[in-house]
């Protein structure tokens, strides 16, 4: 009875002098169970849950995506911090295992500083855009761009080639996978310096057009070695899951899912209006929204999403082009995307799992714990440039937290083998 008396107290402070019967209404209603759910509701938990995750989606521009071998290489060369420009960053630099593929900052730090914070890539798979601003429209294209951003891997597609080239394991595997390597050990044809991107540099102008392509299908290999590797990384069940599917199997649900997280997915699924953005079983729509996020501190608001699509089809590895291993290409995303004013400052809506281990959030990390974000959403701030989409919650502080409760039982492990989650032997 002492709890309910502290409850009562609690509240009588954050409702500001709400009568004590008001008050003791509300504490009590807290400690009730919740209704029973709705055949409407049950079927929208259903959606949410991993019982409603299709396969993995097959990728046609990727030849090698599930084959065991290309997923070998790809998983070393993911932890290998030679493919930098000074031999220390890895992909697992900025996606760490141990923080569900994040590195617990706000903005990504490597060889510089980058803009925007590193997001999950467990369950990457499934989205149809890459990024933040989906400036890339595959995972094995997407793995290509941080190896030559100078504030990221920092170095450029020939010398990374010639790692693969020069050590033995790496160029057996990716021989058996896609034949022959361009003849590296000649500089007549495939000079040191060589750099394709950001800005192609002289030596690289200067190289034989078929040279050029040559290095660039090889490097488009490399890619797609990665994102074989990266298609294991797939979400694990949370205690929400668990929840979800005892519901639909008509079971009695287990008692490690509390009240609070009860009430907490009522409101995601009704007041809070969650779902409008939060859908489906990784709780995103892929879509592109602003959300009135601030910008980082000393730096012009990010536009987003607004010129993503004209550097993506100038892409030479986008979906359009000859480095895409599909017979028939099916490059709607690409042809129909929207790209207008109204996406200023609008960024790619974040998969709401496994939240517990990968904060700050956000696009610039402009959150640093989950409580904050909450906050952000009630208020729905104008936004700095753009318009915001969101309307104010204007859920009361319990809610808040019950809220929060529902969103830390979709924390769990990757449904992955442990050996994948560390450097190969």
């Amino acid at each position: 009875m002492g709890v309910r008396v502290r409850w009562l107290s609690w509240l009588a402070l954050l409702t500001g002098g709400l009568t004590v019967t008001a008050a003791a209404l509300a504490a009590w209603q807290l400690w009730l169970p919740t209704a029973a759910w709705t055949a409407p509701q049950l079927a929208q938990i259903h959606s949410l849950s991993l019982q409603s995750l299709p396969p993995v989606p097959p990728d046609p521009g990727n030849a090698v995506a599930d084959h065991p071998q290309a997923r070998q290489l790809g998983h070393a060369v993911f932890f290998d911090p030679r493919f930098s420009a000074t031999g220390t960053i890895s992909c697992a630099t900025c996606h760490q295992p141990a923080l569900d593929f994040t590195d617990g900052l706000p903005v990504s730090r490597a060889i510089g500083r980058s803009k925007r914070n590193a997001p999950s890539i467990i369950s990457s798979v499934y989205s149809p855009w890459l990024y933040w601003d989906g400036r890339k429209d595959s995972l094995w294209s997407q793995a290509l761009a941080p190896l030559e951003d100078p504030a990221e891997h920092g170095g450029d597609r020939l010398q990374y080639l010639r790692i693969v080239y020069a050590d033995a394991a790496y160029r057996s595997l990716y021989e058996q996978l896609f034949g022959p390597m361009p003849d590296l050990a000649d500089p007549q044809r495939f000079p040191l310096e060589a750099a394709a991107a950001p800005i192609a540099n002289a030596a690289w102008l200067a190289m034989q057009p078929r040279d050029r392509q040559a290095v660039n299908r090889a490097f488009a290999n490399l890619g797609k070695t990665i994102a074989a590797y990266e298609r294991l990384l797939l979400p694990g069940t949370s205690r929400f899951d668990r929840y979800a599917a005892r519901l639909s199997g008509g079971q009695q649900p287990a008692a490690d899912f509390s009240n609070w997280e009860k009430r907490g997915l009522a409101l995601f699924i009704g007041a809070a209006n969650c779902t409008q953005c939060h859908n489906g079983p990784l709780l995103t729509n892929n879509a592109f929204h602003n959300t009135g996020l601030l910008s980082v501190p000393g730096h012009i608001p990010d536009k987003g999403r607004v010129g993503a699509l004209q550097g993506l089809r100038a892409d030479p590895f986008n979906c359009l082009g000859e480095y895409n291993d599909a017979t028939d290409r099916n490059c709607d995303e690409l042809l129909y995307a929207k790209d207008d004013k109204e996406l200023v400052g609008a960024f790619r809506t974040p998969s709401l799992r496994n939240l517990a281990r990968t904060a700050p959030y956000g696009h610039a990390g402009q959150h640093a714990t989950l409580d904050a974000a909450l906050q952000h959403y009630n208020q729905a701030p104008d936004a700095m440039i753009g318009h915001n989409e969101a309307k104010p919650l204007a859920l009361w502080p319990w809610q808040i937290y019950q809220l929060r409760a529902f969103l830390e039982s979709l924390q769990a492990p990757p449904d992955v083998a442990p050996r994948w989650l560390q450097p190969p032997p």
